[in-house]
């Protein structure tokens, strides 16, 4: 069992008395972290709000029963709530009856959740994101020599957790993924229409990681109205298929100020979607690859140590660039990654000039350690 880094962090909450929310994908191991959570807990009620009847358990019920249904248990899952209608107002209802009972709820989307939880369950919500496996939880799991020796295998495959378990299936398991999860829930919600476009539009943001997005060029190319691709990119955004960086803009006349980059929080699902697991050597993007992967693992990284970043990149109009920006307590740090062993790189002098005091460093397979260790 690969132990999640936020188990320790969930446990020391369960005396708040608040609802602890879990968010993540579907199958990046949600219920197997309650199972550990809740090992050798007595009374235990499991509602999976995939399941009708489980849902309509938790819609529209006064806090006399919501009261009266949880707290003859000493831990309560509620699994997948993002179903759950007004699942906002159930949860402000549980926060505030303050009960002895652990109430342990997960989504894998922030569709609803976060949109209706944030407003009314204000303060009474403790949250985490759960993401796949981390390079850092692998490594605490075996070695960062034995996952610097499977770093191909994480840059094509990713970690998913049945993925990483099973390494000899992981191609069929990434497509199963990709074909029943990776859209349910977005397909599943109001605003998604047109199943074909959203499956068009994650395979062209597929082919861009790592470059710019246009919002207009991506419209021409699905033949949708630049609002819809918006919209589908948010969507995507808070199912946490993708996440943008924009582009980091403060003193620079000639820096772009309206730029956008999507990334994949996991490599194997990218590859899914565009069919591609050819091996390292045969690969033309195997710089996107590795881009791709490091500015995952390093939101994953800052996410389970509570560092409370903000991620960019940087482009000016005269082609100059830098990979990923990090802002952090008023402290700027600029990152570029490269998939080979470089020449020397040096921080663009245009930046340095215009924000003095910038830390610089390139992260390649030889010292990505100190980039992604938990």
């Amino acid at each position: 069992m690969i132990e999640r880094f936020i188990k320790n962090q969930i446990e020391a909450d369960f005396d708040r008395k608040k609802v602890i929310v879990v968010l993540g994908a579907r199958q990046v191991g949600k219920s197997t972290l309650f199972d550990l959570l809740s090992k050798g807990e007595k009374r235990t009620l499991v509602l999976n709000c995939d399941d009708s009847d489980d849902r309509l358990d938790l819609e529209d019920k006064s806090s006399t029963a919501l009261r009266n249904m949880l707290s003859p248990y000493e831990i309560v899952f509620i699994d997948e709530a993002q179903r759950v209608a007004n699942i906002g107002l159930t949860l402000k209802k549980i926060g505030d009856l303050k009960l002895d009972t652990i109430v342990i709820v997960t989504g894998s989307s922030s569709l609803d959740l976060a949109d209706e939880v944030n407003e009314p369950a204000t303060g009474r919500l403790l949250e985490y994101n759960l993401y796949p496996f981390s390079l850092g939880e692998l490594s605490r799991n075996s070695s960062e020599r034995e996952e610097q020796r499977l770093l191909e295998q994480r840059l094509i495959y990713g970690s998913y957790p049945e993925v990483v378990t099973h390494p000899e299936d992981a191609k069929r398991l990434l497509m199963q993924l990709t074909n029943n999860y990776l859209y349910r829930d977005l397909l599943a919600y109001k605003g998604v229409r047109k199943p074909e476009v959203l499956q068009k539009l994650v395979r062209a943001l597929a082919l861009q990681v790592g470059s710019e997005v246009s919002y207009n060029e991506l419209s021409n190319l699905i033949g949708v109205d630049k609002e819809t691709i918006e919209n589908y990119i948010n969507l995507l955004e808070k199912c946490f298929v993708i996440f943008r960086l924009d582009s980091f803009s403060r003193n620079l006349r000639n820096e772009i100020k309206k730029g956008k980059k999507v990334y994949f929080y996991d490599n194997g699902v990218r590859n899914a979607v565009i069919s591609a697991f050819a091996p390292m050597e045969l690969r033309a993007d195997k710089g996107a690859l590795w881009e791709n992967l490091m500015i995952s693992e390093r939101i994953k990284r800052n996410s389970y140590q509570r560092n409370y970043a903000n991620y960019y990149f940087w482009r000016t109009t005269t082609k100059r660039e830098i990979d990923l920006i990090e802002e952090q307590d008023g402290q700027i740090h600029a990152y570029e990654f490269k998939s080979g062993s470089p020449k020397k790189v040096a921080l663009p002098q245009d930046f340095a000039d215009a924000y003095p005091g910038a830390s610089f460093s390139v992260i390649t397979p030889e010292n990505y350690w100190e980039f992604v260790r938990l």
